[in-house]
């Protein structure tokens, strides 16, 4: 198709409510597959990553360097993924991420395989595209939703990544014992699942997300301030049900791109050093697959609850119940015994839900204060502080257990999160 016959489909479809909301269940249905998909390539690098450096390097205090690698490069991709979306439409921006995701985890085996450390470095920052654009992809399922039904169009994005993302740490064993087979170190195993599974998200992604959502919302009417959807989401006012509303536009980008690397650090930062804490103590692969596939799971699983409750409850209550949250998982984690696995896993179980918690309150706030003309750009430049935000955490894990232990890290990390509470009390108070 032409791109005046593309613009005047777009713009068809845009006036056309029946119209569009048939192609909104088909664009949450194709990124539905793509996160399934998606999911279980991110699992390698959380899973495996340190442990793979751990043994590469012969030596603990780098051994958040793969978190940091990978989140630093996802932050290059998120910026490129904003730019190619916003000029091209989410199909080709979210493709190109992913194919340039599997081909990083293909790097990664040649590394391990070679046993080459400066490879490693460079597949695990190209890797880290996939990492970015698994997240970008939510934003793909609010292009079309209206305002009062983003955060659960967001949350079908994220609990679809739950199915692979939770069956990648779990296969961390027999992906283990399948490339030793063919001449590839156990720990490599994962990322030959990542290779082929975000290779197939971004054809799923290119061959299907059309008609494009972030061309036809070009064309959606725009909300007057007037407008009963527009008064319950930006105004001062709580609405009949007592809902507390969103910051102002001016405020919403800022807020919610706060939540989300506050949430980010404090995330990254523990659950990078969680395998090598039980590595050390004794544990094996089954039970760091274990935990981390349950964190996982806490990560992406509870989403169409938690989208449900920034839709009703509000972006800032949950915004704030994510900090408490992160503080608990911190304490845990802190607090349990090395050979306590239970307690491990309900420390990062609350760590991942109190992302889950941030993350789809943070993104709700975002959404809600761009417009399509520069959605795409903005949402790609706040995921590039996310990134980043994680590429610290990571980096500086194994230096700060190196140099410390475990449980500080935890502690901090905790500790950290408790400043989204001032951050979003600012936000209800300026209404």
């Amino acid at each position: 198709m032409s791109a005046p016959d593309a613009t005047s489909e777009a713009a068809r479809i845009a006036g056309d409510d029946a119209a569009r909301r048939t192609v909104q269940r088909r664009v949450l249905t194709v990124v539905v597959f793509s996160q399934i998909l998606g999911g279980a390539g991110l699992a390698a690098g959380i899973t495996v990553g340190a442990l793979l450096a751990q043994d590469m390097l012969g030596t603990d205090s780098l051994a958040g360097l793969p978190a940091g690698l990978f989140t630093l490069g996802s932050a290059l991709a998120a910026f490129l993924v904003g730019r190619v979306s916003q000029a091209h439409g989410r199909r080709i921006g979210l493709a190109a991420g992913f194919a340039f995701g599997g081909v990083g985890a293909v790097g990664v085996v040649a590394s391990a395989v070679l046993d080459n450390v400066l490879l490693l470095f460079i597949a695990l920052f190209v890797y880290g595209a996939g990492t970015a654009t698994n997240l970008q992809a939510r934003y793909a399922g609010t292009d079309l939703a209206l305002p009062t039904q983003r955060g659960t169009a967001i949350s079908i994005a994220m609990v679809s990544t739950t199915l692979g993302a939770v069956a990648g740490p779990n296969l961390v064993e027999p992906l283990g014992v399948l490339a030793t087979t063919v001449g590839v170190p156990a720990l490599a195993g994962p990322f030959l699942l990542a290779a082929v599974v975000y290779l197939a998200a971004g054809a799923v992604l290119f061959a299907f997300l059309r008609p494009d959502p972030l061309l036809i919302a070009r064309h959606l009417p725009r909300p007057t301030p007037d407008d009963p959807v527009t008064r319950s989401n930006t105004s001062g006012v709580s609405d009949e049900a007592g809902r507390k509303p969103i910051p102002p536009r001016d405020t919403g980008v800022a807020v919610g791109a706060t939540v989300m690397v506050l949430t980010q650090i404090a995330m990254i930062a523990i659950m990078t050093m969680t395998p090598v804490h039980m590595r050390a103590h004794g544990h094996g692969l089954g039970e760091v697959g274990l935990v981390i596939g349950i964190h996982v799971g806490a990560m992406y699983l509870p989403s169409l609850i938690t989208g449900r409750l920034v839709d009703t409850v509000g972006r800032v209550p949950m915004a704030i119940a994510s900090g408490v949250t992160l503080l608990g998982a911190g304490v845990t984690a802190a607090l349990a015994p090395a050979d306590s696995l239970g307690l491990l896993i309900l420390a990062l179980a609350l760590l991942g839900l109190g992302w889950n918690f941030g993350l789809i309150a943070g993104t709700a706030l975002v959404v809600d204060a761009t417009e399509p003309e520069s959605r795409a750009k903005v949402q790609g430049s706040v995921d590039v502080l996310i990134a980043l935000a994680g590429a610290g955490g990571g980096a500086l894990s194994g230096v700060v257990v190196a140099g410390t232990s475990y449980a500080t890290l935890s502690l901090a990390g905790g500790v950290l999160s408790l400043v989204l509470i001032p951050v979003v009390l600012y936000a209800r108070r300026i209404h």
